[in-house]
Order: C-alpha cells, then structure tokens, then sequence
C-alpha cells in the first residue's frame, strides 16, 4: 500500500482543532497534513519495519530513561510545525524544557513544536524523495539532528541545521551529538 495524499484546498482548509478533530474521528488512519493543507493517508507498515521502529523507540528510550533530558515520542504522535504542517516522525525527541513550557492542552492535542531529533525509517513502500522532502521540512521548522534510516540503499542521511545533508554508508555508528549528549546507535 502506498502513501495517499489528497488535496482539500479547494474546498477546506483545515485548521488545527479541525485536523485533530478529524484524526480523532479516524483513530484507525494514519494521517498528517503538510504544509499546503494536503491530506496525507499514510499506510501501515509490515512486521519488519515495525520491529525495526520499535527497536529504535526503545534505545532512544533507554538513553533518555538514563539521562532523564526529554521526552520521548512514537510515529502515532502528530507535531504541529511552525509552517503549518502536522507531521509525525517514527521517533521523535524533545528537550525536557520545551516541553515543560508547553501548556497541559498543547500537550494533550498535537504538540504545537518541531522535534530536537527526530529519525525516520525508510520503509519498502515509502519513497525516498518523500522522505527527504520531509526531512528538509522539518530543517526547515528548526529540527536539530535527524536521521533517515534507508535500509535498501543500506545509508543514512544525517540532517543538521545549517550544514549540507551527510550521507553514512551501513553499518555505521551513529552519534547523537550534542543534541543527545553521549548517545550511539549501532546500525
């Protein structure tokens, strides 16, 4: 199954508490909205790259348990972007202050903030241009590291704001920088 998107410009444009609304309404659909107001239909992933993500959220999750410097987040949690777009990475981690100073309701609803780091997993069904675009887009809305996993093309592309797009060849250690202090990941 392939990523559906759906232009609703011409005849809505939804506006935050009517995206949530929708998505609330269609627990069972993973969807995202960018930043031109497209619907985005994302589809399941299989067994392997479910594993695979899973894998990922807990080392994060370890690190972070550990240091106690964030909050960390699944691909079910949708982060409104200062452009306008509802996105959710795989993996997403906020610094423990920026999420602190968000209100209880900002919390509950879609985080009105950009991820510290994010990664996204390349699955079979995803397309890379895709992937990249997105990854820009979240540069572009003040992400400071991320990582797309692209296992078929056995690399990862390291994004940083300000700095050309890195590409890693597998296997690889990854570091988290200064953005998570002390952090590898082996892939």
């Amino acid at each position: 199954m392939n990523t559906v998107t759906l232009n609703l410009d011409p005849i809505i444009r939804l506006t935050d508490d009517q995206f949530y609304q929708l998505c609330m309404a269609n627990k069972d659909v993973s969807l995202e909205l960018n930043a031109q107001g497209e619907l985005i239909i994302v589809p399941p992933v299989g067994g392997e790259s479910g594993r695979s993500e899973a894998d990922l959220i807990i080392k994060v999750g370890n690190w972070n348990y550990q240091t106690k410097l964030g909050i960390v987040f699944s691909s079910s949690t949708i982060f409104r972007l200062p452009n306008g777009a509802k996105r959710s990475p795989d993996v997403a981690w906020i610094k423990l202050e920026r999420w602190e100073a968000l209100t209880e309701e900002e919390r509950e609803k879609f985080p009105p903030l950009t991820p510290d780091f994010i990664i996204e997993l390349r699955s079979k069904t995803d397309r890379l241009k895709t992937l990249q675009e997105k990854m820009q887009e979240y540069i572009e809305n003040g992400l400071r590291l991320g990582w797309l996993i692209n296992p078929q093309d056995k690399e990862v592309e390291i994004y940083r704001i300000g700095k050309p797009v890195e590409i890693v060849q597998l296997p690889a250690v990854l570091s988290g920088e200064d953005v998570l202090p002390g952090f590898e990941l082996q892939i």
